[in-house]
C-alpha cells in the first residue's frame, strides 16, 4: 500500500524552521509538496483558492500581523476551511494555549524539539500518520 503523497501548507515565520520542514522531509524521501506562507495573512489568501486546498496545515502560533489562534478561529468559521486538519507546530509550551488550540479544533498540537533528531522524529510520525489517514473532503 503506497501512503498519500501530502500537499501541506507551513504557515510559519522563521525561515530556519521553513528550511528545517524542507530538509526532514528531504531527509526522509518523502514525497509531500510544501506552500509556503509566512504569517497567518498570507495563508488566508493561498486558502481562498478552494480548489487546491491543502491536505495538512502545519500553524507556529508566534506570528507577526495575525498570531495563530486569531488565524485559526478565522479558519474554523469558514464552512469549508473549518475541515482542514490543522497541527500546532509551535515552541509555546503555553498550558492556555494548548487549551485554547484544542478548544478551537485542532488536529494536534505539537512542541518543536530543540534538538534536530528529535524534530525529524517527530515530523515524520505526524506526516506518516495524516499520510495514511482518511482525509475529510467536503
Amino acid at each position: 500500500m503506497q501512503d498519500k503523497k501530502l500537499k501541506i501548507l507551513l504557515i510559519e515565520d522563521d525561515s530556519i524552521e521553513i528550511m528545517k520542514l524542507h530538509r526532514t522531509i528531504s531527509s526522509k524521501g518523502l514525497n509531500h509538496s510544501v506552500i509556503e506562507a509566512h504569517n497567518g495573512v498570507e495563508a488566508l489568501d493561498i486558502l481562498q483558492n478552494k480548489e487546491t486546498l491543502p491536505d495538512l496545515i502545519l500553524l507556529d502560533l508566534n506570528m507577526p500581523k495575525i498570531n495563530g489562534i486569531e488565524f485559526l478561529s478565522i479558519l474554523k468559521a469558514d464552512a469549508i476551511l473549518k475541515y482542514l486538519p490543522t497541527i500546532i507546530l509551535t515552541t509555546s509550551n503555553n498550558h492556555k494555549d494548548v487549551l485554547e488550540c484544542y478548544k478551537i479544533g485542532i488536529a494536534g498540537y505539537i512542541i518543536k524539539p530543540l534538538k534536530y533528531d528529535d524534530y525529524v522524529d517527530k515530523i515524520d510520525r505526524v506526516l506518516a500518520y495524516w499520510s495514511i489517514n482518511e482525509l475529510i473532503r467536503n
